[in-house]
């Protein structure tokens, strides 16, 4: 396939590697040129211009926020798209701009796929993201070759783009709530003359399985929040947009409330680049360790 790709970062990057290894065709842009210049030793096109990257058979955007996303898929920009364009969203962002985004797409014919992922640059790179698509089924259809390419499963939500991103908004609360209480149990055991490592390898051996305890509370009990794979800075974004999507049908999350609060406390005492697992410090810091 012909495919644009707007916005190279870990999570861009990985996913266009993985297209150029399979044989497709991919134009790239990014708003810091460098960062597409290794991808373009393996065979992919830079180009100057969103407008450039927003043609062919799709376009895949993985830019970091809503700003930047209103900032590149402009009205303009969507004006000169060729009619029956595939745009694929398939980054994490507000339930209200991913509505008005669906809208305005359709009223210039070009479809719209909102397809968050789930996954960390590793996951990325390998190949094994979950993807949640949203939309138009014959345009997901079309781009399914691709999703097969950079993830493991696709699951396919429904016709409304914007509710992909409430199942991705969803999981990364969850995700947020799992890490806040690993890093205030770490305090606990800690408090108390148990090393946190003793206290991960008993709950992960029955209680609770998975990645997002046993690589999260390992980078807890390690205190190792450097080099970032997911940015506090950005998990504080994304829960914020959970509890803005439950504001808006009137759902309380009083937990995501509280892990809110913990990502702006790393934030404002600068730890913003580092890694979500930094939730850990936040715990520790408030018992005075």
């Amino acid at each position: 396939m012909d495919i644009g790709f707007i916005g190279l970062g870990e999570m861009g990057a990985a996913m266009v590697a993985n297209m150029l290894k399979s044989g497709h065709q991919v134009r790239v842009w990014n708003r810091s040129p460098e960062r597409a210049q290794p991808l373009a030793d393996a065979g992919a096109r830079i180009v100057a211009t969103p407008a450039e990257a927003f043609a062919g058979d799709a376009v895949f955007s993985m830019l970091a926020d809503d700003a930047a996303l209103r900032e590149v898929v402009t009205a303009t920009l969507l004006e000169h798209a060729p009619r029956g364009l595939i745009h694929v969203n398939m980054a994490t962002i507000s339930v209200a701009l991913a509505e008005e985004l669906a809208t305005a797409h359709a009223s210039r014919g070009v479809h719209y796929v909102a397809a968050p992922v789930l996954g960390r640059p590793d996951v990325a790179a390998a190949g094994k993201l979950t993807i949640v698509a949203g939309g138009p089924a014959e345009a997901i259809d079309q781009v399914q070759p691709i999703f097969d390419v950079i993830g493991q499963k696709t699951w396919r939500i429904g016709s409304l783009p914007q509710q992909a991103n409430v199942m991705k908004l969803a999981a990364n609360f969850m995700i947020g709530a799992a890490v806040e209480t690993l890093g205030e149990a770490g305090a606990l055991v800690t408090g108390h003359g148990l090393a946190m490592q003793d206290f991960l390898d008993i709950i992960t051996s029955g209680l609770f399985t998975g990645p997002v305890y046993s690589g999260y509370g390992k980078m807890i009990a390690e205190q190792r929040y450097e080099p970032a794979l997911f940015k506090a800075r950005l998990g504080l974004k994304d829960l914020r947009l959970a509890l803005a999507a439950a504001d808006a049908v009137t759902t309380p999350l009083p937990i995501a409330s509280v892990v809110r609060d913990s990502l702006l406390e790393a934030v404002a005492h600068g730890d913003g680049e580092k890694d979500f697992a930094v939730l850990g410090q936040v715990a520790a810091r408030r018992a005075g360790r």
